[in-house]
């Protein structure tokens, strides 16, 4: 039975709607599953098994009867446990909020169970999402499904986990500075930032306003492309909790059209320099769309290390400031990853009203240059990370004869937060440590449709999601 968990999302609802399969058998088998590996990977932190299996067996009464929800029907998922999930902790891995339980459901997660998704329950964070590894005070360390001694990264790490070792359909991260496509590089899944207000934030923690508004999104993680198609169609959508929101309608991308899209890649940039088997990983990507028909050239805009100074600016110092409060009187209850955060936070002048405005001037004079520079290659593929996962604990790391510092090896993703871009994760290669290495396909805001329609492109030529060693 435990070989339905690697059924990819998409596979499991139709098996459903054909009654080939039934929502009970799934949810069973996901929870003999998580019973099995939990322990090992401690993805969840906590499970909604009463309510699930309740779930289940009205699902399966209503594929019996020939009624489907939507396109999630019967498909166990997971939530990041920093997003409001009826009855289960709402945390978001720190002690200043151990013991908060959702009263209600996150917009996102009331659009998934009404398309018949099934919640089994929330998934492990960094305290306060972060770091780039996930571990905490109130529920310790998730390990990487490929190798226990490595992170499944951050601060969506609980997710990544859980979707790589099948003991979740897909489910829900979020993404201020990487943390959806960190983890999914890590463990070889997909997962797709969009672009702030496509898919509302409207009951996360910590709350996505002001500048944070400009960075922070929720967005979906699955196995494969089309999953992360479904997941988006379903999510997406205005809400007036989200500052950002707009009423953007999903639409299709003609196969056909892709030819007529330029996509232009780099292997760095320029600063920060990448594993071999990274260079390689983008190579295998551009020359797996060229030889699809696409038209593939070598292209990095300018302004990206402006870009990553701008992200400290917002993301690093204003957090800083905004956390550091919280933190102060408590810090035999901050975590050792969240008391690193706020000391590089804090080691740099706090923002005056000036510095803050001028900071937010030249983040969208710099939005503006880069995206009039991606209007004749509206598809750029680069690294997703300068490193494949890393040992827990480390903080840096040698590569062609340079140090690269904890922050830096992130900046490939940290760009597209400040600057908007829709970005997507895609597994194609592996380092010869035998972890997974994954490409990143960024688009212009408001086309996830594209990015995803090249992702797919990417991930059916170069072969996409393997199963995990320790699963």
């Amino acid at each position: 039975m435990n070989d339905l968990t690697f059924l990819s999302a998409s596979e499991m609802a139709a098996h459903v709607r054909q009654k080939k399969i039934s929502p009970v058998d799934l949810v069973n088998s996901h929870f003999a599953r998580i019973e099995k590996l939990n322990s090992r990977l401690n993805a969840y932190i906590a499970l909604d098994e009463e309510r699930a299996r309740r779930d289940a067996r009205t699902l399966e009464a209503e594929a019996g009867a020939g009624h489907f929800r939507g396109p999630l029907h019967g498909v166990p998922i997971s939530i990041k446990s920093s997003v409001e999930t009826t009855g289960l902790p709402w945390e978001a891995g720190t002690r200043l909020r151990a013991g908060t339980i959702a009263a209600k459901d996150a917009v996102l997660v009331s659009r998934l169970r009404h398309a018949g998704a099934i919640v089994l329950g929330v998934t492990n964070t960094p305290e306060l999402l972060m770091a780039w590894e996930t571990d905490n005070l109130l529920y310790g360390r998730t390990n990487n499904p490929w190798d226990v001694t490595r992170t499944a990264g951050g601060s969506s790490g609980g997710e990544s986990a859980a979707i790589a070792s099948g003991i979740s359909a897909g489910g829900v991260g979020s993404d201020g500075g990487g943390s959806i496509r960190v983890p999914a590089h890590f463990t070889g899944i997909c997962g797709l930032k969009p672009t702030p207000g496509r898919i509302p934030a409207t009951g996360h923690f910590p709350v996505g306003a002001g500048p944070f508004a400009l960075l922070g999104v929720v967005g979906p993680m699955a196995r494969t492309i089309p999953d992360l198609q479904i997941l988006f169609e379903v999510m997406a959508g205005a809400d007036d909790g989200d500052p950002c929101s707009a009423p953007v309608p999903v639409r299709r991308i003609n196969r056909a059209d892709l030819k007529t899209i330029r996509i232009g890649y780099f292997e760095d940039d320029g600063r920060t320099p990448v594993t071999p088997e990274t260079r390689i990983a983008v190579q295998k990507a551009a020359e797996a769309l060229a030889r699809a028909g696409l038209q593939v050239d070598p292209f990095r805009p300018e302004g990206l290390e402006q870009a990553r100074q701008l992200w400290w600016q917002f993301f690093g110092i204003a957090g800083g400031m905004i956390l550091g409060p919280l933190a102060s009187g408590h810090e035999n209850d901050i975590s050792p990853i969240l008391r690193e955060f706020l000391s590089w936070a804090s080691a740099e002048p706090a923002h005056t009203g000036h510095s803050l405005l001028e900071t937010w001037l030249q983040r969208d004079q710099l939005r503006t240059r880069v995206l009039s520079q991606m209007q004749d290659c509206p598809i750029l593929l680069c690294p997703a990370a300068a490193i494949p996962a890393f040992r827990h604990g480390e903080r840096q790391w040698m590569i062609e004869g340079k140090t690269v510092k904890y922050l830096d090896a992130w900046s490939y993703t940290e760009w597209f937060n400040v600057l908007g871009n829709p970005a997507a994760v895609v597994p194609v290669g592996q380092s010869t440590d035998g972890l997974p290495i994954g490409v990143q396909i960024v688009g212009r805001p408001w086309e996830e449709e594209l990015v995803l329609a090249i992702a797919e492109e990417v991930e059916g030529e170069c072969g996409g999601f393997r199963t995990p060693s320790v699963v």
